[in-house]
Formats: C-alpha cells, sequence, structure tokens
C-alpha cells in the first residue's frame, strides 16, 4: 500500500475507485426513497455511518480502503434525502425557496468546513477527523430519530 500512495496517479485511481462504487449508492438510494419510508432508510443509513467511521479511524493499508469505500458509500447513500423531503413535503409554492434556502446554506456550511479541514486535519491527524464524523453521525442520527414517521404519498 505505501508504493501505491507514494505515487499520486495511483493514489488518484483509488480515490476514483471509492467515488465511483460510493456515488452508486445515491442511485440505489434515490430507488429505496420511493419503496421504504423516509425516517426509517434515512436512520439506517446514518445509524451505519458511525461504527463505519470507527473503524476507518483505526484501520490501517487495504483495510482502510474498503473502510473508505464502505463510509463513502453511505455518506453518498444520505444525500438524496433532502432533496426528497423538500419535494414530499414542502408546499409546491414555496419549494423553490426551500431548495434556495438549502443550497445557501450547503454552500456557506461547506465552504466554512474545508477551509477548516487542512488546519484541522494537519494538527489532530486524520483518525481525530474520522472520529469526528463518526459523533457529527450520532447527533444526525439522535436528530433524525425525532422526525415524525409519515407514510409515504
Amino acid at each position: 500500500m505505501q508504493a501505491i500512495i507514494a505515487d499520486p496517479a495511483a493514489l488518484g485511481l483509488l480515490l476514483a475507485i471509492v467515488y465511483t462504487v460510493a456515488s452508486f449508492a445515491q442511485l440505489i438510494v434515490g430507488r429505496l426513497i420511493d419503496t421504504v419510508p423516509l425516517k426509517r432508510l434515512l436512520l439506517a443509513i446514518v445509524a451505519m455511518q458511525i461504527p463505519l467511521f470507527v473503524l476507518a479511524a483505526y484501520a490501517q493499508g487495504w483495510m482502510f480502503f474498503v473502510a473508505a469505500i464502505l463510509f463513502m458509500a453511505f455518506v453518498f447513500g444520505a444525500i438524496p434525502f433532502t432533496d426528497a423531503l423538500i419535494v414530499r413535503y414542502v408546499d409546491d409554492r414555496m419549494r423553490s425557496r426551500a431548495a434556495g434556502m438549502r443550497l445557501a446554506i450547503s454552500f456557506s456550511i461547506s465552504s466554512i468546513a474545508v477551509y477548516l479541514l487542512g488546519p484541522l486535519v494537519k494538527s489532530s491527524g486524520f483518525a481525530f477527523l474520522l472520529l469526528a464524523m463518526a459523533v457529527i453521525a450520532a447527533v444526525t442520527l439522535s436528530a433524525a430519530a425525532w422526525l415524525p414517521l409519515v407514510p409515504k404519498r
């Protein structure tokens, strides 16, 4: 693994594999959203993130690569929920405003996260970042547990 990550092209290929495999999770979850209640599916996906982030924090070599594919699949799998919630539960007249607010908040938070990510990882390490992501997933899980279980429209 050391020889592979020393080569930028090989490292890029590994990252491309992780993101390609994980991106298919969005398609799978998009299909599941139409058949499984949103809350149950969201809780399952977010609950899986917690142990996968913890596993990845302590994994080395190829085990980390496998863990990265798995945790990224569940991270990418959580992406369609916001749009599904907006489509299902926001009135048609307010939908564009809600989607616009979602984008504004997402871009604001993500730009701050990118700005802070480099110094945080440099000072605390990548394992700390993964453990912090596990904590964020746990907070997300507890917040999602409070969502009402509304049947599919």
